[in-house]
This record gives C-alpha cells, sequence and structure tokens, in this order.
C-alpha cells in the first residue's frame, strides 16, 4: 500500500498548538527565537512555509499562542472551581494562583517570554498578554462590568498579575508560599483603594464631584471586541 501523502489539513489554531508543543522543550536553551521556531517546526513534520502561514511572525506568534493557551487552562480551572463561602477578594488571589500553577512546568518558558517582551520592540505586545489574562480572570468570575469600571478593573489587575510574575520568577519557597503571600498582599493594598473611594463618595463634602464621575464612568462603555486585547484594538489573524 502506498503511503498516505495527502497534506495535512488542520486549522492555523492547530498548527500553532503543535508547533508550541515542538518548541517548548527548546526555549529554555534557545529562547522564542527563530532558531528555536525553525527546530520546531521540523520536527513537526510541518512544511516551513505551512507553520509561517500559522504563525507569520515566528517564535513570537508562538509565544503569544503559549500565553494564551495557559489562559485558557486557567479559565478552565476557575470554572471548575468551589468558590462557595470565599471573600471575593480570595476568589481572585486563587485565580492568579492558577495562572501560575498551569504554567509550573514550564517556567523556564515564562522566564524566556518575559525577556522577550522586556523588548522595546515587544513591549507593547506584553502588555497585551497581561491585559489578557486580567481580562479573563474577570471574565471567569463572572464580572459583567458595562461601564468604566470594566477598564478600572482589568488595569488594576493587571498590575497585580505582572507584579506577580516577576514574583514567581525568583521565588523558590516550598509550594511557591511567598508568591501567594505576595499576591494576597497586592490584592489587599487593591481592595483598600477601594475602601478609600467608596469613603469619599459617602463623605457629603465630596458627594458631589463623586457623582459627577459616577455619571462620567457609567457614560463609558466596554470594547464591542473582548477577546483579550486593548480596548479598541482588533488584532486581525497573523497580523500585529
Amino acid at each position: 500500500m502506498e503511503a498516505d501523502t495527502e497534506p495535512r489539513l488542520e486549522t492555523p489554531e492547530a498548527v500553532r498548538l503543535s508547533l508550541l508543543k515542538a518548541i517548548l522543550p527548546l526555549v529554555p536553551e534557545h529562547g522564542w527565537s527563530d532558531r528555536a521556531f525553525g527546530a520546531a517546526v521540523d520536527a513537526s513534520g510541518y512544511e516551513f512555509e505551512r507553520a509561517k502561514a500559522a504563525c507569520p511572525r515566528g517564535s513570537l506568534d508562538l509565544a503569544w499562542t503559549f500565553h494564551k493557551d495557559a489562559d485558557e487552562r486557567m479559565s478552565a480551572l476557575i470554572g471548575a472551581a468551589d468558590f462557595s463561602g470565599m471573600k471575593f477578594r480570595d476568589r481572585i488571589a486563587a485565580a492568579v494562583g492558577f495562572r501560575l500553577e498551569v504554567v509550573e512546568d514550564s517556567k523556564d518558558a515564562v522566564r524566556r517570554a518575559m525577556s522577550l517582551y522586556a523588548l522595546p520592540q515587544h513591549a507593547a505586545e506584553g502588555a497585551r498578554a497581561v491585559w489578557g489574562t486580567a481580562g479573563a480572570i474577570w471574565t471567569s468570575l463572572g464580572d459583567t462590568s458595562e461601564d468604566f469600571s470594566w477598564y478600572t478593573k482589568r488595569a488594576t489587575l493587571s498590575a497585580v498579575v505582572g507584579s506577580a510574575f516577576l514574583h514567581w520568577i525568583g521565588d523558590s519557597s516550598a509550594g511557591h508560599q511567598d508568591t501567594r503571600r505576595f499576591i494576597d498582599r497586592r490584592i489587599a493594598d487593591v481592595m483598600n483603594i477601594q475602601s478609600i473611594r467608596l469613603r469619599l463618595e459617602s463623605n457629603p463634602a465630596c458627594a458631589g464631584a463623586a457623582e459627577a464621575i459616577s455619571r462620567l464612568g457609567k457614560a463609558v462603555r466596554p470594547p464591542t471586541d473582548r477577546r483579550g486585547q486593548f480596548p479598541g484594538w482588533v488584532r486581525k489573524e497573523g497580523r500585529s
């Protein structure tokens, strides 16, 4: 019987996931580089043109796929978790912990991705990735904001997520307990800011200004496309 020579019919997303699986063992040594991408293409068995069609930016697209795949696995854990009886701040802390947990076995790949996103030409991509993680957490926890708080929730949680990753990378404590305590402190800081805001709003001396700000905030709406991009920016497939 002749060997099957039919081309592999897979979606671009399936190709990226296959290439991601092939590149992850190479990233600790070679980073998210052209060399690692080429080796991953060879190992996967794809024609280079097929791989480039799915990943026009090469390994940068695979680093993005790595991040988004982890966000999706985190969201699945949040959806399956039993948060009954937990304060909302503890639910957020647990969600951030889940995000770190799903990449526990790929810490070097995360470190390399952070180095990649620290480069000036990729800084916006890194910020977009963290924003997407914050958005995925809020969405998975049932956020239904339809005003300016949609933005503020994601902005404040982005700061928590970004700093948590930095702390986690250098954390050698058992079970990353230092990082968990760090997350708790950062979320407590955010909650304290919210408490101050609420006290100001209830202060008669600030009531007028608070009401005006509230009206303005309610007039702002989230973007119609909420797939993890920056507000107002729709990224087309295969383009930055």
